[in-house]
């Protein structure tokens, strides 16, 4: 697909919802082309209307899709490639909240899937296309900066203990070890950005939190939280502007010690071989995973 001078293609998860909408409608005002993953069509709609009130709708373009899913992240990673041979940013917002510990359809546990593994595989998958844009950058909205919760490789699909905020919890460290692992172990010359807004007014993400707390959070939404285009104004900017290191991790503007434990390198390598192996097994073989290089190091 042929891009007008200047343009971006921006590539975002969880793109009909909150702070993926949000960055969505920026960037085609800016003229770039986008592509929004989501699983509710109405919902893809609504953007694609409002896509078209700004004179956008050619730019805008909505893929369905439950990217818990590893055989759809490979779908989807596939019609990207055959559309967009460039991508200039990746933008990770898929995340939603279960109540009760329920399975992908290749039996790994939802939220690990969701919020941690289809952003592993994405990031990975995509890796040519990155190559082909001019100053790539993936930006993963996640909790970088939080020291809540922690990766239980003993445990990692929360099959002896689930609630809904260990896993949530799990998942945000997960990603900081996720940004750790491709600084280290690149894939592509893209630069990683982990993004924590801060409490944010959107709901997108707890559509299955059960009464009262879905109402509480409700509640603190409209009193307590950032305007969605106020959270995402740093990350709309950086797409333009990646910055030069290899990971940043910002949390509500500020930039985060990457030397604490959160974003230790020899979890990160393990959990990397741990994320690849379960693909391998509960899967199979893939093009999103990253290659070997001859040490057998992911690279």
């Amino acid at each position: 697909m042929l891009q007008q001078p200047g343009s971006k293609t921006i590539v975002i998860s969880g793109g009909t919802d909150g702070m993926g909408r949000g960055t969505a409608l920026a960037r085609l005002e800016r003229g770039d082309t986008v592509v929004a993953i989501g699983t509710n069509e109405a919902k893809g709609a609504a953007v694609a209307t409002e896509a078209a009130r700004l004179g956008a709708g050619s730019r805008f373009h909505f893929l369905r899709a439950d990217l818990s899913s590893i055989a759809t992240v490979e779908q989807v990673v596939g019609q990207i490639a055959a559309e967009h041979p460039a991508v200039d940013a990746l933008v990770l917002c898929a995340n939603r909240q279960s109540p009760q510990r329920r399975e992908s359809a290749e039996g790994l546990e939802f939220t690990f899937s969701l919020y941690y593994l289809s952003r592993y595989l994405l990031g990975h998958g995509l890796r040519e296309q990155f190559d082909a844009a001019d100053n790539p950058v993936i930006i993963n909205f996640a909790s970088p900066g939080l020291k809540v919760g922690s990766v239980n490789f003993d445990d990692l699909q929360a099959e002896r203990r689930y609630s809904v905020l260990r896993a949530q919890a799990q998942c945000g460290r997960a990603n900081d070890l996720l940004g750790r692992a491709f600084a280290e172990q690149p894939s592509s010359k893209a630069r990683y950005v982990l993004y924590h807004p801060g409490f944010t007014a959107t709901l997108g993400s707890i559509g299955d939190v059960k009464e009262p707390v879905r109402t509480i959070i409700t509640l603190l939404s409209k009193v307590a939280a950032k305007p969605v285009d106020k959270a995402i104004a740093p990350m709309v900017e950086l797409i333009d502007n990646p910055p030069a290191e290899r990971l940043t991790a910002i949390d509500r503007s500020k930039k985060v010690d990457l030397g604490i434990k959160t974003f230790d390198p020899d979890k990160a390598r393990r959990l990397a071989e741990v994320s690849r192996q379960l693909v391998l097994k509960n899967y199979g073989d893939t093009r999103l995973l990253p290659a070997l290089d001859t040490s057998g190091n992911p690279g």
